[in-house]
């Protein structure tokens, strides 16, 4: 394994993003905010899976609750990784045929528990939107006719894509409705109600764009390389840190007009088993927070013209010993069985990323994976520019990286996630590289959901270390979705 430093060099990292249909009127009062005493106007986006002819309200609620009263049957890493061992016509419609039992129970759980929100939080246009939103993709599912080709498949995944990009921006809409009725739910009830929230988000998108990514590799006969799906068992970390630290730097550049060197020492060529999604988001997060934070500290304690003593971001990569025992492809159905008997134990992947940009105080450490709990300036009502910060917090699946194994086409647009928050930083500033403050815990709750952890130090005064651990899954079968 290499050992080394590498300074990474100015990529222009490219980015795609996903595309929304044309506005529509949602039946609720026209811009009354039940939590907020002044009119706000929020431009709801299509549900582009609404249908014609769809079920009364009443029948639509209690097929919803039906479904929601049949957990998710478990599903293990092994289990969805054998939809692709090998990969068939036969699997991909067993595929299918899980994708269209399981996730309509999660969707159904998700709306019963948005439902059981207090009404006046209920009642608020971004929570009751996306409450909207999950019943309308649960009745597209249910009421979809059964898949039994895969010329109907093709069709299938195609309304699958829709239906993963019309939940893009659930999370900020939700972290802009609980803002506005914090004082009606204490912190713990809306962390608690957040976590489950977003572990049923990363199971169902999981799901969904593994189906969607083995039923597209089968159709242009890519099956049996690196990827299996989602995930790539060459995973490389600088490769993505190249990717992401472009794309945050020229962020960081745009927004503050500087911007910090990214170092990369340790094992700076290993590679692991990952979905490459999932570890872009966490180090984009991180990245963002470690590039604000460095600048901002150096503009208080130096000349704001001395650009040259702006400290560089350390990002230290290390990984355990793979066994020298060759392995079968990732694609066998002997894989699984063969990783576990070379790796008896679960192997992990490590990654440093440290900062000078002056730490977190004393006072605020006990709250940093809080959400909405956020370091950057911000007036507590905002002027309408909120929502457009928060949609950057929308997650992964909100605008994914070429980079990633679950990347989907953007349609040809050309328009890049950077020339679009350019294009806001013109208008908002600092609120393009600083959110509504949900990146830290979504990106610990990204790194824990398949066995890894992230931890945050401080060193007050100075600057901080968050060390992310993260599961090889190579070997990781045995981890429940």
């Amino acid at each position: 394994m290499k050992r080394g430093i590498v300074v990474l060099p100015r990529l222009a990292g490219r980015i795609r993003v996903y595309r929304y249909g044309p506005p529509l009127a949602i039946a609720l009062r026209a811009g009354y905010h039940a939590c907020s005493p002044r009119r706000q106007h929020f431009p709801f986006h299509s549900q582009p899976l609404s249908t014609e002819n769809g079920l009364p309200p009443a029948e639509l609620s209690r097929l919803i609750e039906e479904h929601a009263k049949q957990p998710p049957l478990p599903l293990t890493l092994s289990k969805l990784l054998s939809f692709a061992r090998p990969l068939t016509p036969e699997s991909v419609l067993e595929s299918v045929r899980y994708v269209t039992t399981e996730i309509p129970r999660m969707l159904a759980m998700r709306a019963r528990s948005l439902e059981a929100l207090p009404f006046i939080v209920g009642m608020n246009p971004f929570i009751a939107r996306t409450l909207q939103a999950y019943r309308n993709s649960f009745e597209f599912l249910i009421k979809h006719p059964p898949v039994v080709t895969l010329e109907q498949n093709a069709r299938f995944i195609e309304h699958l894509a829709d239906l993963v990009h019309s939940h893009a921006d659930d999370i900020p809409a939700m972290a802009k409705g609980f803002q506005e009725c914090q004082r009606y739910m204490t912190s713990q009830q809306i962390s608690e109600f957040l976590d489950s929230t977003i572990h049923n988000r990363i199971a169902v998108r999981l799901i969904a764009e593994q189906h969607i990514a083995i039923s597209r590799d089968l159709a242009h006969g890519e099956g049996g390389g690196r990827h299996l799906g989602v995930v790539d068992f060459s995973c490389s970390p600088k490769e993505l840190i190249g990717v992401c630290g472009s794309f945050v730097r020229d962020l960081c550049e745009a927004t503050l007009g500087a911007s910090p060197e990214i170092i990369i020492d340790g094992d700076a060529d290993a590679t692991f088993a990952y979905v490459p999604v999932h570890l872009e988001y966490i180090l984009t997060e991180i990245l963002k927070n470690s590039f604000r934070a460095t600048v901002e500290w150096h503009e208080r304690h130096h000349s704001a013209s001395s650009t040259g003593l702006i400290p560089p971001v350390v990002i230290t990569i290390a990984s355990q010993p793979r066994p020298h025992t060759p392995l079968p492809p990732p694609s066998s159905p002997e894989y699984p069985s063969a990783a576990r008997a070379v790796n008896p134990t679960p192997r992990y992947l490590f990654l440093r990323v440290r900062d000078q940009g002056g730490g977190v105080s004393p006072a605020n450490m006990s709250r940093i994976f809080s959400y909405s709990f956020t370091t950057a300036g911000r007036g507590a009502e905002g002027n309408g520019s909120e929502w457009d910060d928060a949609a950057l917090d929308a997650g992964p699946y909100a605008a994914q990286h070429m980079s990633g194994g679950a990347a989907m086409d953007s349609g040809g647009s050309g328009e890049s996630l950077f020339s679009e928050m350019v294009g806001r930083g013109v208008q908002t500033g600092m609120g393009t590289i600083a959110g509504l403050g949900y990146g830290l815990p979504m990106s610990r709750l990204y790194a824990r959901y398949f066995g890894g952890s992230l931890d945050f130090k401080s060193l007050d005064g100075w600057g901080t270390d968050v060390f992310i651990k993260l599961r090889c899954l190579d070997d990781g079968g045995d981890v429940e979705i």
